[in-house]
Order: C-alpha cells, then sequence, then structure tokens
C-alpha cells in the first residue's frame, strides 16, 4: 500500500511539472493580433488572436503583442512587464465603449523589467457614457515604467473621464512622448499617485487638446517635464502643478492658448517655465493662489490673456540662465 501511495505521488509531482512547463511553453515572446484572428489562436504570425486580452495570456513576461493590420482590438488589462504595439499605421483601436476604462495596468508583483510599453495605439472612448478613462495606471511595484509613444486618446466622457490617469500606489515613471490626446470630460492627464509613491513623468511632443478640465497636470508627489508640448482650448487650465509643495512642473518651449488659464501653480506647488508662449487664455495668463510659485527664466512670450497685469505676470523672481 506504501509503494502504491508512493508512486502515486511521484506520478502527481510529474503530471504537476508537466503542465507548469507547458503553460511557460505556451508563452511567446512575441505574439501576433489581425481584425481577422480568433483568441484560440496560439496568437502566432500565421494564427494571430483577434484581441489584446486574448494575446496576453499568451505572451510572455516582458515580451511583445504586435498588430498585424488596422483593427479593433478590445479593452486589456496588464498584469505584467510587456509591449503592446499597434505597428507601423497607427490604427490598432482600442474602443473604451461599455467599459470602465480601455487600458488598465494593474501589476502587483515585480514583473520582468517592470516595464510597460503602449505604442502607435488609436485609444478611443467613442463618447459612450461607461468609458472613463483611455489608460489608467493602478497599484504597482517600485521602479515601474510605463511608456506611452505615438498614440491618440480621445472621446472618454463618463463622468471625469481622462485621457491618462495615473493613480499608483508605488514609486515609478511615465513617459509620454508624440501623442494626442483630446475631447475628454475631465482632464487629458493628471498624475495622482497614492499616499508615499512618487511619480516622475516626462512629456515630450505631446498635445492636449479640448478636454473639459485641464489639459496636463501634477499633484502632490509628482515631479514633471514637458518639453515641446502644447494645451489647447481646454476647459480649465492648460498646464498645472497643484495641491502641495511637492507638485512641480516644468515647461520647456511649450504652448498655452485658448484654455480658460494658461497655466496654474496652486497650493505651493512649484512651476517653472522656460521659452514658453502663453497667449489667448481669456480668464488668466498665469495663476497662483494658495502659496503656488511660477518662475520664469526671463526668455517667455506671456501676452493677451485676461486678468490685467497680474494675470500676465507671473510672481516668482525670474531664474537667471547659466
Amino acid at each position: 500500500m506504501n509503494k502504491f501511495r508512493f508512486t502515486m505521488k511521484v506520478l502527481a509531482i510529474a503530471i504537476f511539472t508537466f503542465a507548469v512547463a507547458s503553460i511557460a511553453q505556451a508563452q511567446a515572446t512575441r505574439t501576433w493580433v489581425s481584425g481577422v484572428g480568433d483568441d484560440v489562436n496560439p496568437c502566432s504570425r500565421t494564427a494571430p488572436c483577434k484581441t489584446f486580452a486574448g494575446a496576453i495570456s499568451k505572451t510572455a513576461v516582458d515580451g511583445e503583442i504586435d498588430a498585424l493590420d488596422p483593427g479593433g482590438f478590445g479593452a486589456v488589462t496588464i498584469t505584467k512587464a510587456i509591449t503592446i504595439d499597434g505597428g507601423p499605421t497607427g490604427e490598432a483601436s482600442i474602443l473604451g465603449s461599455g467599459v470602465v476604462g480601455a487600458v488598465t495596468i494593474n501589476i502587483t508583483a515585480t514583473s520582468g523589467s517592470n516595464f510597460v510599453q503602449l505604442r502607435s495605439l488609436s485609444i478611443n472612448g467613442s463618447g459612450n457614457p461607461f468609458g472613463q478613462n483611455g489608460i489608467r495606471i493602478v497599484n504597482g511595484v517600485a521602479g515601474m515604467s510605463i511608456a506611452v509613444e505615438h498614440c491618440v486618446i480621445f472621446n472618454f466622457r463618463a463622468g471625469n473621464g481622462r485621457g491618462i490617469s495615473d493613480e499608483r500606489s508605488a514609486t515609478g515613471r511615465l513617459y509620454v512622448e508624440d501623442t494626442l490626446i483630446k475631447n475628454n470630460s475631465g482632464s487629458g492627464v493628471v498624475v495622482i499617485p497614492g499616499l508615499g509613491a512618487n511619480v516622475d513623468a516626462v512629456f515630450t511632443n505631446s498635445r492636449f487638446q479640448s478636454n473639459g478640465g485641464t489639459g496636463l497636470a501634477a499633484e502632490p508627489q509628482v515631479k514633471m517635464t514637458a518639453n515641446d508640448c502644447v494645451a489647447v482650448n481646454n476647459g480649465s487650465k492648460g498646464f498645472i502643478a497643484e495641491g502641495a509643495a511637492s507638485a512641480e512642473l516644468n515647461l520647456q518651449n511649450c504652448i498655452a492658448s485658448h484654455n480658460d488659464k494658461g497655466v496654474s501653480a496652486t497650493g505651493g506647488a512649484t512651476v517653472r517655465m522656460s521659452n514658453t508662449q502663453i497667449t489667448n487664455n481669456p480668464t488668466l495668463g498665469v495663476e497662483f493662489t494658495g502659496g503656488g510659485t511660477i518662475f520664469t527664466f526671463g526668455n517667455c512670450n506671456i501676452t493677451a490673456n485676461g486678468g490685467g497685469a497680474a494675470g500676465n505676470t507671473p510672481n516668482g523672481a525670474p531664474i537667471a540662465q547659466q
């Protein structure tokens, strides 16, 4: 009897080991999706999946999902380090209709490089009352980096719908490059980490346009830099750092135009501006309240805004250029 039990245990262990090995082997470094694919497929180039959600379970940590052709590939929750690439056309679409958000990044344990990349995607809330966020970052592990490159994020209209909402609970980084974020009911981008988390955020060559709230917002515990960025026609501010002295926003070669207010610093936050144009914002060009301070390097164009002299004059002493 004991020999039989021993034999069964060995057999059970062997079966379990084989199953784990099979699962590992089933995850490929590179997988593919197509508008004519099927999620029962292995997500290979010749047998692609239909959705990003279907492909992600078949893609290894630090692997890559590529779109073979233009199409709608569905909302996705990302729980590991991975790259999702919409391909050279940039017409790989994620439609946020009927879901809380189109892309949710929710990584709760160390995952390879702890690096998520989203590239060449059209992320569309479709104006649907259920599409709350284009990209929402929650939880996270220390050191996690998120990169958003060559994307368009638009039409998230549910409540205070945002293009990107970074709400992570661990210290990390956010990089956004060559991306258009427009026509959302709330703000274009808000970086607002949880208590104890700090986020360094860098935006390059991106536009925040016709959002109901602010174009780009840095909240407490955020150090943000925007270079060659444009905030235009937003219902509140173009750019803002707000809430505490730990909120910092640095603007280089940026434009804030035709928003209600151009650039704002509130609640002890700091904004620094160089080679930045702030024009035609009807209420105020620059706003500073609650101990917020806006500095320039003496080389900005701040004119033709509402608010008289105060609305066109930063309150911080000019910073000497080096």
